[in-house]
């Protein structure tokens, strides 16, 4: 592996640094919105089918 000096580095990292593609003040919001939204439709959707779960084996083990 060829060896770059310390001069050579700090330059391809500050190359490599003014490529970065930061996201807009929307992206963020929006994307923060989507998350919260996608995780709350999870929670309902697990707490839908526990809900479920509990009432079948309720019922199954109701009638032992």
């Amino acid at each position: 592996m060829a060896r770059t000096n310390p001069l050579q580095f700090i330059q391809q990292v500050r190359a490599e640094a003014a490529k970065i593609v930061w996201p807009t003040r929307r992206e963020t919001l929006i994307t923060t919105a989507m998350v919260f939204a996608l995780a709350t439709l999870t929670a309902i959707f697990f707490a839908l089918v526990d809900q479920i779960i509990r009432l079948g084996l309720t019922t199954i083990l109701g009638l032992f």
